[in-house]
């Protein structure tokens, strides 16, 4: 947990069975507002977890390249979710249920994903493309060191450092897109909500690989608004 002015903040695993157990436990500290890593397509996805994806209107509408992105991100999720027994996203629903169980407010904080795809296909370059190949060849036949850590719990502080570096250096365009500009999105979202409801607690669960850059970011805004 992680705490800014009145903003605590979940830095969540979407297949972590850790994370659900700590949604529960800050809802007991009766948050007035819940602010989550979602937009309302994947919430309405999150919330009709039976439901498949709808993968002809994805491809008429958003291509083919952004078609086969989404289904190589859904399938590694599913098979993520089966190793370790749990619904990806399992702590979004649980935050999602429980705020509206209690009547709150929720904040949906990050951009379209749909916007995102799209950046992401148009912006990932063709060296990056084969450095993915490249990793999944590695992944089945080298032995080089891995990063290893439980699925079940949230990564280390200094393994989410280690797996965040590493995807800014071999692939500088998707950290940009995924991480970077998604960060600062939601941590405007934030400053807003917490400039116009001071009195109010808002829990945030996000990522965890998000949850120090946005800390960073708020405090940069806050320091710039106390100089104007």
């Amino acid at each position: 947990m992680h705490s800014y002015r009145n903003l605590s903040i979940i830095g969540s695993s979407h297949i972590s069975i850790e994370s659900v157990e700590e949604v529960k436990k800050e809802f007991e500290n009766a948050p007035d507002i819940v602010a989550l890593e979602l937009d309302i397509k994947r919430v309405h996805g999150i919330l009709n977890k039976g439901a498949k994806s709808d993968k002809k209107y994805i491809l008429k509408k958003l291509g083919l390249k952004v078609f086969l992105f989404a289904v190589i991100a859904e399938y590694v999720q599913k098979k993520l979710g089966e190793i370790v027994n749990i619904d990806p996203g399992e702590e979004m629903r649980t935050a999602l249920v429980l705020a509206r169980k209690n009547n709150l407010k929720v904040a949906l904080i990050d951009q379209d994903i749909e916007l995102t795809l799209r950046k992401l296909t148009k912006r990932i370059s063709f060296k990056e493309k084969m450095n993915f190949i490249g990793d999944i060849f590695s992944g089945f036949f080298s032995k080089k060191k891995m990063i290893k850590f439980d699925l079940t719990k949230v990564p280390p502080k200094h393994v989410i450092r280690e797996m965040v570096s590493h995807l800014k250096k071999r692939y500088p365009n998707v950290y940009s897109v995924l991480i970077d500009e998604r960060n600062h999105i939601m941590a405007g979202k934030l400053s807003h909500i917490m400039a116009n409801e001071p009195d109010k607690k808002i829990l945030c669960v996000v990522g965890a690989g998000h949850v120090d850059d946005i800390i960073n970011i708020l405090q940069k805004k806050d320091a710039e608004l106390s100089k104007a």
